[in-house]
């Protein structure tokens, strides 16, 4: 490594982690706040999940074409284009009426999304194959937890400091010139970076040797025809479609639900405090919850803590039952409940990523992790969909009792799984 890897690690993890939170929940408020229903919210924000379903299948070509270190570049240049492209649109259309059929600007900024989100997949792969092929074993082990730090950074930059200087913005210049201003600011952000890492990342592999994949991995057909033919692969695959049932329908509908008005029976929120609470405290929480669970598996292993961490990640929903009946909820016990459900989450989550690798063990296991990860996606889309149409049929206070119904089939699932009791335990290996 002829370059301090101190020097694109943390940008490189940072700027993998700030487009998927643009996708995932910047949008959704940012659409919420320029009038789209909470139907038409959760349909068009899921089907940004799509680039990560797929994302197992579109990998290869990334492996063939150029270096990892190319995509990586290529895709912030993309980004930093299409971030501008948003902020020109929303600059140039004052008043977006999202209000009934999208206007061909509406339309536009859905396919800049698209672009988006594709290309942060595609950043994913490319960047995560890169740190796998510029570093040896040591020092993926030991930069393993700053990645993860500075993924976190960013989501708290997007979900917390960006919706709060929308918020703020918002009182003064308006919705639209607002979001115009945070993409602005996006575009600006990822055109550093971009040049940056041409100038700062290492040419750590060459063109015609892109990636390293698994010995014998073979044709995508037969790779697909391993993963299923794995023992009790069918309980897997429900099981990673289901565990996160219930949050996938919450997830697209906790923010509307704060900023909807008490009349509509949000919490009647501004963006600014969404920021704060949801972008902020949650995802410090979160991540504290993350790094709780992980440290709890490696001490008993994943079959000692999956029951508590699948009840640590469906009961804690309970809190939105709770504030969809309390009379005007004070900004502390707001504050304590999204904090309790996102530690919960994160928590529980622990146990999700771990069985991942578990049923992606053996021969192929980089193929079938990135399998998994496209069922997990899915596992989030194709509920979130239906989401707002479910919030806006059955109203909010039904809609979290629905959540929690959404959370039997998660445990009902737990009986059927078999783990090896010494898995995910201090010296393991698969």
């Amino acid at each position: 490594m002829n370059k301090n890897a101190w020097t694109w690690i943390p940008s490189l993890y940072f700027a993998e982690g700030l487009p998927y939170v643009v996708a995932m929940t910047i949008a959704v408020i940012m659409y919420k706040n320029l009038g789209m229903s909470n139907t038409d919210i959760a349909v068009h924000t899921s089907w940004l999940y799509l680039p990560w379903v797929i994302k197992p299948f579109w990998s290869p070509f990334v492996d063939i074409l150029k270096t990892k270190r190319w995509w990586v570049i290529a895709m912030q240049a993309l980004l930093a284009l299409s971030f501008a492209a948003m902020a020109f649109t929303l600059y140039n259309a004052v008043e977006l009426d999202f209000s009934g059929r999208l206007t061909w600007l509406g339309r536009l900024t859905l396919c800049v999304l698209w672009v988006v989100a594709f290309s942060s997949a595609t950043h994913d792969i490319a960047a995560d194959g890169y740190y796998m092929l510029a570093l040896d074993e040591h020092e993926q082990s030991l930069f393993v937890g700053i990645r993860s730090t500075f993924y976190r950074i960013a989501s708290i930059t997007g979900q917390g400091v960006l919706v709060m200087l929308a918020g703020f913005m918002e009182k003064r210049i308006g919705v639209a010139m607002a979001w115009s201003a945070v993409f602005a600011l996006l575009a600006a952000v990822f055109a550093v970076v971009c040049i940056y890492h041409f100038f700062i990342m290492p040419h750590a592999e060459q063109a015609h040797a892109a990636a390293e994949v698994d010995k014998g991995e073979g044709e995508l057909a037969s790779l697909l025809m391993s993963f299923f033919h794995k023992k009790d692969i069918s309980i897997a695959v429900l099981f990673m479609l289901l565990y996160r049932l219930s949050e996938a329908l919450l997830a697209k509908m906790s923010s509307p639900f704060m900023l909807d008005s008490t009349d509509a029976g949000g919490l009647g929120l501004t963006t600014e405090q969404v920021g704060f609470v949801y972008g902020t405290v949650g995802v410090i929480c979160l991540t504290a919850g993350g790094i709780i669970g992980g440290l709890c598996i490696a001490r008993h292993g994943l079959k000692f803590w999956l029951w508590p961490m699948a009840l640590s990640i469906t009961m804690p929903d309970i809190v939105y039952v709770i504030l969809s009946q309390t009379a005007e909820p004070s900004m502390a016990l707001i504050t304590t409940c999204v904090g309790i459900e996102q530690l919960g989450y994160g928590f529980g989550f622990s146990a999700y990523m771990m069985y991942l690798i578990y049923v992606a063990r053996g021969e192929h296991k980089t193929s079938h992790y990135a399998f998994c990860t496209g069922i997990m996606a899915l596992g989030m889309m194709l509920p979130g969909m239906t989401a707002g149409w479910l919030q806006t049929t059955l109203g909010y206070r039904n809609f979290f009792i629905l959540v929690m119904i959404c959370t039997i089939p998660t445990l009902l699932l737990l009986p059927l799984l078999k783990i090896d009791p010494g898995f995910g335990k201090k010296l393991n290996s698969d």
